[in-house]
């Protein structure tokens, strides 16, 4: 408690030392004080400290060590005189003293600047997330307006759908607060918000609307004119995107390809010169390729521009409308709930009876828990049914190729069913844009939507078509148009989906002449389905790169299993010197070099495979058809191709 005072007059000394970690805590909406965050922060960095000083502890008994064995040292060329301090009886003591000192301040130091420098993170994180849905949000705000709502109405409709919006509803929410708590007006808070808010797009569209306001414009134009502008500007913004991507995928291939094969010649060569290489040979195959490939995957997924997930929330509401009518109940209706709650049990089990297949094209990690199961139990036979061989290498070598089959057995239906869904939902995606267009040329000639959906139930829109009739039997049922819609977004469940279905029927409710904002949601349909062809058409080539780079890999590891490795095993060491460049020819375990270097490719193949989904249609599951496809080929070339060239 005394330190958390002192720490608060710290900061009351200087207001202006914190003020921009205060700015940044702000906007991103941290929720805590500045001074409960930075109390936290110091005992956070204090722990950070204690940490690298055992770490430091350990590496200056692991040096000494060294140092007293003569492995290690640095040669005193300037024949420097250390300070009598470290000539007395226990030099090692001291030299730990000092390594955890050292390791102490720079773990707090690296600790405290790191946190002090979270929140700045956490802005920029929101901004970029702000700046992917605003034309979105730009385009409800629009659609309300065309229907003649207020403008606190509209922001308070749009804070309610943080779940389809993400972080600018989020944003908008505060407008909301500061008008329904703080009293603010409308002016004050949207210039409140301008002034926090982390993204510079969001700030710039708040500065503009205030203009509007103040001036009389009409703000129908004003937002209709943004969401255009919007959509321009996201053409732009992949193209970085891209050119940030394409050199993400060169490191890559240069790094963890590139670098790994010529780490594996440079082993295998050293294994030939009598150094022991198998321990460097595992730490490239089991640690370097799995880690890189893990550090690039990450790094893509943070700067990728990709939507954020949505969800829809149903409310139950008690319907009043027969309020005059008594309501009777009845004793002993318990078994009746229970009866029902038992038929539509067993009608879900029967409908999936009846269609097994496309549970798993719904939810495609349903797959797991049948595959899983089935792949321990092959993997369980396999270990039972093998012989028991007196040699461990021998043991392994049997083993890993069953383990690769049991690896295939859980993701090749996974990726069959996770295309089957992409293939579906990006078939449907593509024809939205005309499926609005020709809604908005119904509607404009005075139609209502119930009447234009009728109508195009006859039009051929491919896979929409089907959709587009469960759409209409929903109505003809007893559902809104509304509800219909909200019923084939649950179905495809996708964010532009979600947010196009959200868009139509919140202009539906206000007017029912939506022409325009069909349009506008046709045209931003359109949109991302052309930024999606581009970045799929850019990333093509870096994938096609991914796969020549694996075969490549293949190729030098297999030269050297099939054409360098059988020759080292047939040379004799007779007659060769006890010492020298060729004493360790006959210690070369030619077997487990071969196992790594199969290994080897077995991890290109998962890592390449999963990094080239990522790169090409941002999606991990989208990599493990390639992932797929190269452990199939790496597992036929070496027990197929290369077994039968020994």
């Amino acid at each position: 408690m005394i330190f958390r005072n002192y720490l608060w007059k710290w900061i009351q000394r200087d207001p202006l030392r914190y003020h921009s970690l205060h700015a940044d805590m702000i906007s991103a909406r941290s929720g805590i004080t500045l001074e409960q965050y930075l109390w936290r922060t110091v005992k956070i960095a204090l722990m950070t400290g204690v940490l690298f000083a055992v770490i430091g502890y350990f590496v200056s008994i692991f040096l000494t060590l060294q140092v007293y064995t003569g492995r290690a040292g640095i040669y005193n060329v300037f024949n420097i005189q250390l300070p009598v301090l470290f000539n007395v009886v226990y030099p090692a003591e001291y030299l730990q003293a000092l390594a955890i000192i050292v390791s102490f301040i720079f773990g707090t130091f690296m600790g405290y600047s790191l946190l002090l420098r979270m929140p700045g993170i956490e802005k920029n994180s929101r901004s970029i997330k702000i700046n992917m849905t605003l034309h979105n949000a730009v385009a409800y705000m629009y659609a309300m307006r065309r229907g003649g709502a207020q403008l606190m109405t509209i922001f308070r409709s749009l804070s309610d759908r943080a779940n389809i919006y993400g972080e600018v509803a989020l944003e908008f929410r505060q407008i909301v607060r500061d008008a329904d708590f703080f009293g603010y007006d409308v002016v004050t808070a949207i210039r409140h918000l301008a002034e926090t808010t982390p993204s510079e797009k969001l700030k710039d569209f708040l500065e503009d609307l205030l203009s509007v306001i103040e001036s009389g414009g009409d703000m129908a134009e004003f937002l209709s004119t943004r969401v255009r502008l919007y959509q321009e500007e996201a053409r732009f913004e992949q193209k970085q995107f891209l050119n940030v991507l394409s050199i993400v995928a060169e490191s890559y291939v240069t790094l963890f390809v590139a670098g790994p094969l010529f780490l594996i010649i440079i082993m295998v060569v050293m294994g030939m010169m009598g150094g022991s290489a198998v321990l460097q040979l595992a730490m490239v195959t089991y640690a370097i390729i799995p880690i890189g490939s893990v550090v690039f995957i990450l790094m893509i997924d943070l700067i990728s521009l990709k939507a954020e997930k949505t969800s829809r929330y149903v409310r139950t509401k008690w319907l009043h409308t027969f309020a005059d009518v008594t309501i009777s109940k009845k004793d002993n209706e318990e078994p009746l709930f229970e009866q029902l709650k038992k038929y539509d049990q067993l009608r879900h089990i029967v409908h999936y009876i009846r269609h097994p297949l496309e549970s798993f094209v719904s939810n495609v990690n349903q797959t797991l828990y049948v595959t899983i199961p089935i792949a321990i139990l092959y993997v369980v036979i396999m270990l039972v049914s093998i012989p028991q061989y007196s040699k461990m290498e021998t043991f392994i070598n049997v083993v890993d190729d069953h383990f690769v089959i049991a690896l295939l057995i859980i993701l090749i239906p996974y990726a069959i069913f996770y295309e089957i869904w992409s293939r579906k939902v990006l078939g449907i995606q593509t024809l939205i844009p005309d499926f609005l267009e020709r809604m908005a040329g119904i509607n404009q000639v005075g139609l209502t939507i119930a009447q234009a959906i009728a109508i195009m139930v006859n039009t051929n829109l491919g896979l929409l078509s089907y959709e587009i009739r469960r759409i209409k039997r929903d109505m003809e049922w007893g559902a809104n148009f509304t509800e219909a819609l909200m019923r084939f977004e649950e179905r495809v469940s996708t964010p532009s989906i979600a947010r196009t279905v959200t868009l139509i029927t919140k202009a539906s409710e206000m007017s029912g002449q939506i022409g325009v904002v069909l349009t506008i949601a046709s045209s931003d349909a359109k949109m991302s389905e052309v930024l999606k062809r581009e970045r799929l058409a850019e990333m093509f080539i870096y994938t096609a790169i991914v796969y020549l780079s694996f075969f490549v890999f293949l190729f030098v590891v297999g030269v050297l299993t099939t054409q360098f490795l059988p020759v080292l095993a047939k040379i004799t060491t007779t007659g060769l010197p006890s010492t020298g460049a060729m004493s360790g020819l006959g210690s070369i375990p030619i077997q487990t070099i071969n196992r790594l270097l199969y290994h080897a490719c077995i991890m290109q193949a998962i890592f390449s495979g999963l990094i080239a989904g990522q790169m090409g249609e941002s999606s991990i599951a989208a990599g493990v058809k390639h992932s797929c496809i190269l452990l199939i080929i790496a597992l036929v070339a070496f027990n197929v191709v290369l077994v039968t060239t020994l």
